[in-house]
């Protein structure tokens, strides 16, 4: 067999073979949340370490994983499939819900989760809140969490400057340990993948509009996450990153672009190894490749000659913003961390336009608000990122249009029937003023507000409490 043969068999068991079942309703749906010292200076780790166990002795969260320090950084319930975990490092927690079919049951859970923990980092001078960007992430320790993957993650980031065109890249390599998202994945089928990857990437620039939330490079853009991510080494071929620049008409289309993506990490034993990006296309045929991993016992890195080998497909590790999984999802990964008493409106909005999947198709062939004057959707998208409004938008027109889109979700959401279009009550003030939360959180340190409040306000779970965006 050949290596293209190969590697065609590898994606098909890998990619293909789970978008042959009938797609279900179930939503997933990931929370990155900052964890911040209210104190002022870098998160406390040990007080992290407490409030997590503080937690474990509440909720049945019994499949547990440690760090080579012997530190937790994930914890799971078996019954409902929910885990707990740090994200690259300790200051990020993140809340990743089992699969449901009702949006409303995952809020359930994580409104009697979200409180305890809170509380007992707030004991302990610390807070969880809903920002793209933690607001220390200046003063935090630079620190991935001590396991194979993070460590070889972290390493590989920081390698930037071997590549050449240092124009290309931003000098934050650990913007893993800050910058935290909320992701949605929906079940897709054969039939349905490469529609949904289409749309929802055309629908990129009106995501930007809703729901920025991470203000950076002094205010000018609204989604950091955005640059923080395709401007650094995961970006180094842009097909891992961002949206997509060509339709994709087929399957076939779809095999082709997974294989231009590049592989740069796979696991051999329990060695996680990375190396220079590779085309999935070239990779087998490479022959070795110079690896390198970390030697515990010597605390440095050490070379390694890999041989390429088909199932290493299963480590290809694409940071599309609409990127097809290896569980016959779609997981939506643009979207940055809102604030928390928004935070279900994301898989709500996602689930209820994948419902009325013909309408929202419709929607954006018609569009002439932001489509039609000569942009494409990643030059759009890069357009309402800035703090500054493009000179070609009409805002009444676009308010329009966003109102229609989230009435394209309701009544997909409607279709789906457990009464989940009550979660996009919030994006209905965000498309009447154009004020997304890191708009918000840009006008109110301009009336002198400090950081702190803002995280405070964004942190908080209560009901009854305005949002930021209608203050």
């Amino acid at each position: 067999m050949s290596d293209s043969e190969k590697l065609d068999e590898a994606i098909a068991a890998r990619f293909l073979a789970p978008l042959g079942r009938v797609a279900t309703k179930s939503v997933g749906v990931e929370l990155e949340l900052p964890v911040w010292n209210r104190r002022g200076g870098a998160t406390d780790f040990e007080a992290v370490h407490a409030a997590t166990d503080e937690f474990l002795r509440i909720f049945p969260f019994t499949e547990t994983v440690r760090d080579d320090n012997g530190a937790l950084y994930r914890a799971g319930d078996p019954k409902t499939g929910d885990e707990l975990s740090f994200d690259c490092s300790f200051n990020t927690l993140e809340f990743s819900f089992g699969p449901e079919e009702d949006i409303g049951r995952v809020e359930e859970r994580f409104s009697r989760y979200y409180p305890v923990l809170q509380s007992a980092l707030e004991h302990r001078g610390h807070a969880l809140t809903g920002m793209g960007i933690n607001p220390r992430w200046r003063e935090n320790r630079i620190e991935p969490i001590a396991n194979g993957r993070y460590r070889m993650l972290l390493h590989h980031l920081k390698s930037y400057s071997k590549y050449g065109g240092a124009q290309r890249f931003h000098g934050h390599p650990d913007f893993g340990l800050f910058s935290c998202s909320s992701q949605v994945q929906l079940d897709v089928d054969s039939g349905t993948v490469t529609r949904v990857i289409n749309a929802f990437n055309a629908l990129e620039p009106f995501k930007a509009i809703l729901f920025s939330n991470s203000p950076f490079d002094e205010g000018r853009t609204l989604c950091g996450r955005d640059g923080l991510w395709c401007r650094s080494l995961h970006g180094y071929n842009p097909h891992n990153c961002g949206l997509y620049d060509v339709e994709l008409r087929s399957i076939e289309d779809l095999v082709g672009y997974l294989k231009s993506t590049s592989v740069y990490c796979v696991e051999r034993g329990d060695r996680y190894l990375n190396f220079a990006p590779v085309p999935l296309r070239d990779y087998l045929g490479l022959g070795t490749i110079n690896a390198e991993y970390w030697d515990p016992d010597r605390e440095a890195y050490a070379p390694y000659s890999l041989v390429p080998d088909a199932g290493d497909v299963a480590w290809l590790r694409p940071f599309k913003f609409e990127d097809l999984t290896q569980r016959g999802t779609v997981e939506f990964r643009s979207v940055c961390a809102q604030p928390i008493r928004d935070a279900f409106a994301p898989a709500a909005f996602h689930a209820g336009l994948a419902a009325n999947l013909s309408v929202l198709e419709e929607f954006l062939k018609e569009d002439h608000s932001l489509y039609g004057h000569g942009y494409g959707p990643s030059e759009l998208r890069a357009l309402t990122i800035r703090s500054s409004w493009p000179t070609f938008v009409d805002h009444d027109a676009l308010s329009a249009r966003l109102s229609t889109l989230l009435d394209i979700a309701a009544a997909g959401l409607r279709r789906r029937g457990s009464g989940e279009e009550r979660f996009l009550a919030p994006l209905r003030r965000r498309a009447e003023t154009l004020v997304n939360p890191a708009r918000a959180h840009l006008e109110r340190l301009v009336r002198g507000e400090p950081i702190e409040s803002i995280a405070e306000d964004y942190g908080d779970l209560g009901e009854g409490v305005r949002s930021a965006e209608v203050k």
